[in-house]
Formats: C-alpha cells, sequence, structure tokens
C-alpha cells in the first residue's frame, strides 16, 4: 500500500470542494478556511484516506496529478493550459525518451508538461530571454522535482538553438514565424513542430512561414473545454467554462526543396505585412529571397 511520505506533495480535498496543495513535512502545519491540518497526522498515511483537521472537519489526502501541479505552478506570466497541453503532447508524438526544445519558457508549466512526458531518458531543453522568468521556472521545476530532466538556457532564441536533430520543438513566443529557419535546423528530418498563438492574424503569419519554410502537414486547432456539475440529479453545464485561450499549429519539418520559389512567392504574398517585413530583413530562409524580391519590383 502506498503511503505519504516526508517530501511528498499532497493534495488535501476539503468536502466544499476547496483544494490544498503541501508538501510535507515533519512538524508542518497546513492552515485552511476549516482549520489547521498536521504533517505529522498526514505522513504516513495511505493516499486515499480522510484526514481531520483540529476542528475536526474532513479532508481527501490525494497524489496530486500532473494536471494539479501545472494548475499550481507560481506564475509570472500567462501560462500553457492543460487543455492545449495535453493535445500537444500528443499531437507532437511526445512521449518517454524524446529530445524535445521549448522556446518561450515564462512559469516553467509547459516545461513541467514536457519533462513529465520525456522522463526518464528523455530531455527538455527551454530557452527563455527573461532571467526572471528562467528564476520561476527552476523553482517551479524544483518544486516538483522535474528539474533532473530539463536543461534551462537564456538566450534569444534568434540566435539559434544549440541542439541538433531533436524529435519535436515547441514555440510559445510572439512572433514564432521570425524563428522557423532556426527551427528547420534543430529538427530532425520529419521531426514536429508545434505552437501556440492568441489572435487568428499570428496564425496566419505562421502558416505562411511554414509554407515559405517547406514544412509540411501543417495543421491548425482550438480546444474549448466545458465542464459538468457533476450531481447525479441535476447534472447540467457549468456556469462559466474555459473558452479561448489560443491556437495550436502543428507542421512537420521537411528536407524537400522548393519547386521553382513558387510555394515561396504564394506564401509571401498572402502573409500579413509585419511578416512579409520579418523576409525583407532576412529573417526567413534566404533561398526565397530573390523571388520575393521580384514580386515586390512588380507590384511597385
Amino acid at each position: 500500500m502506498s503511503v505519504a511520505k516526508e517530501g511528498d506533495i499532497a493534495l488535501l480535498i476539503s468536502k466544499d470542494g476547496k483544494r490544498f496543495m503541501v508538501r510535507l513535512q515533519a512538524g508542518g502545519t497546513q492552515h485552511t478556511h476549516r482549520g489547521m491540518v498536521s504533517h505529522d497526522e498526514i505522513i504516513g498515511q495511505p493516499w486515499g484516506r480522510e484526514i481531520m483537521s483540529h476542528r475536526e472537519y474532513p479532508f481527501l489526502l490525494l497524489q496530486p496529478s500532473i494536471h494539479d501541479l501545472l494548475m499550481n505552478v507560481k506564475r509570472l506570466s500567462q501560462i500553457v493550459y492543460p487543455k492545449e497541453i495535453g493535445y500537444l503532447l500528443l499531437k507532437m508524438n511526445i512521449g518517454p525518451g524524446a529530445r524535445v526544445i521549448e522556446a518561450g519558457t515564462g512559469s516553467g508549466a509547459m516545461a513541467i508538461a514536457l519533462a513529465h512526458a520525456v522522463r526518464p531518458t528523455g530531455r527538455v531543453y527551454s530557452y527563455e530571454q527573461r532571467e526572471d522568468m528562467l528564476r520561476a521556472a527552476a523553482r517551479n521545476l524544483e518544486r516538483v522535482g522535474l528539474s533532473a530532466y530539463v536543461e534551462l538556457k537564456q538566450r534569444d532564441i534568434g540566435e539559434g538553438f544549440d541542439e541538433r536533430d531533436v524529435d519535436a520543438l515547441f514555440l510559445d513566443v510572439r512572433e514564432p514565424w521570425l524563428y522557423l529557419e532556426q527551427a528547420r535546423e534543430a529538427l530532425t528530418g520529419g521531426g514536429f513542430f508545434g505552437a501556440l498563438v492568441p489572435t487568428t492574424n499570428q496564425v496566419s503569419d505562421l502558416v505562411a512561414g511554414l509554407e515559405l519554410h517547406r514544412f509540411a502537414d501543417i495543421e491548425v486547432a482550438e480546444i474549448l473545454l466545458r465542464g459538468y456539475k457533476a450531481v447525479a440529479q441535476r447534472l447540467r453545464p457549468e456556469d462559466r467554462m474555459v473558452g479561448h485561450t489560443g491556437y495550436m499549429i502543428f507542421a512537420r519539418q521537411t528536407n524537400r526543396p522548393p519547386e521553382n520559389g513558387e510555394a515561396a512567392s504564394e506564401a509571401t504574398q498572402d502573409a500579413t505585412p509585419e511578416a512579409a517585413e520579418g523576409i525583407e530583413n532576412g529573417e526567413m530562409a534566404d533561398s526565397t529571397i530573390a523571388g520575393l524580391t521580384d514580386d515586390l519590383d512588380e507590384e511597385v
């Protein structure tokens, strides 16, 4: 029988649905709205048992799920939500032993999910420009015991990624279309690309960029999650739902050559002015710039 041990993270759920996450320490105390719960009375108890507060109020003792851990991270920024994370992991084929690059570490929620998925033999390489974000992510990873599987790097990803032949690469940055050449160079042949953006114009720019950089099997998806009130006699939807949080874009890296610049020209014409400006500044593949310049000259 599995029991709670010192150092474990425990989830306490009250009868009225309040949830408390606590790292168990000998002599510690968890304060709740229904009284104090002694850590010493939790340590050694089987998971799934009821624990009483000093006011004799019951709490269910459970091991937290990865969903619980993600929703409990200390945040300095918006996080990738579990409703997207699960789909991202499946679509990008991320599992034990995979080598994965993430750009845009933020508070570390996605890094936690990736580390949980690739362990025990995989590796996550997470890039972030802001030092305060990296510190927050490092603390969150350490808190859930997954820091050994993640290498945090402070870098402008415009300079490229250190790794090569990684299985998957995920971008959670404002303008992901600017870094597709860097992504191509890091991914293994046929590797999985994924990104998350909040607006449709960003989706359009990214899809145009993916076509330009000869990615294949491009898909765009959004997930809306509606919970239900789990009361058998009056089952109905919750009054609130988790609606739009982001658009997911997926693609596969390819090594196919451009088809006489035609695909590149079409993708560039469909891109927004901001994306086209990025191409002009050399932020997209050099092999497409000649064709783009011809198109611009004709328009002028």
